[in-house]
C-alpha cells in the first residue's frame, strides 16, 4: 500500500470514529439516562453529573484523534518515521493515561457522594485499565519509532 493510500484510509478511519464518538455521546448516553431514569426515578440525581463525566472524558479522545490525523499527514508525506510523529504518539499516550485517571478519580468522588453505586465502579475499573494498556502501548510505539527515525536516519546519512 502507498504512503498516499494509507493516509487516505487511516483518515477515514478517525473520521469514522469521531462519527461514532459524537453519536455516543450526542445520542446514545443520553438515551441511555433517560431511560433508565423512566425505569428507576430514583437515580434522576446521577443523570447530570454521569452525563458530565462521559463528555468531559470525551474531549481527550478527540485530542488523540487530533494527533492521528496529524500523524496520517505525515505518513502521507512519506515521514512515517519521524521525531515528529514519535512526539504525536508520545503526547497522546500521556494524554490517554490523565483521562484514564480522571475517570478512574471521578469515579471514586461520585461514589463517595453517593451518586455512584460500587458496582458501576468495579465494572469501570475495566475500562480504566483498557485506557492505561493503550497508554503503555502508545508510549511503546513512540521509543519504536523515534528507533526508526535514528535508523533510517544514519542509513539516509549511509547512502
Amino acid at each position: 500500500m502507498r504512503q498516499k493510500e494509507l493516509e487516505k484510509w487511516l483518515k477515514i478511519v478517525i473520521i469514522a470514529v469521531a462519527i461514532c464518538g459524537l453519536v455516543v455521546c450526542g445520542v446514545a448516553i443520553p438515551w441511555i439516562g433517560h431511560v433508565l431514569i423512566a425505569s428507576d426515578p430514583q437515580i434522576a440525581g446521577m443523570y447530570i453529573p454521569w452525563l458530565v463525566l462521559f463528555i468531559i472524558s470525551a474531549v481527550p479522545c478527540y485530542l488523540i484523534l487530533y494527533l492521528g490525523w496529524k500523524v496520517a499527514s505525515n505518513i502521507g508525506k512519506d515521514r512515517s518515521f519521524s521525531v515528529e510523529n514519535a512526539r504525536y504518539i508520545k503526547l497522546a499516550s500521556k494524554i490517554l493515561l490523565v483521562d484514564a485517571v480522571y475517570f478512574f478519580v471521578i469515579n471514586i468522588c461520585l461514589w463517595k457522594v453517593y451518586v455512584n453505586h460500587p458496582g458501576v465502579i468495579l465494572a469501570l475499573v475495566f475500562i480504566v485499565f483498557a485506557g492505561v494498556v493503550l497508554s503503555v502501548v502508545a508510549a511503546v510505539l513512540s521509543h519504536l519509532v523515534v528507533k526508526a527515525a535514528d535508523l533510517q536516519e544514519q542509513s539516509d546519512l549511509t547512502i
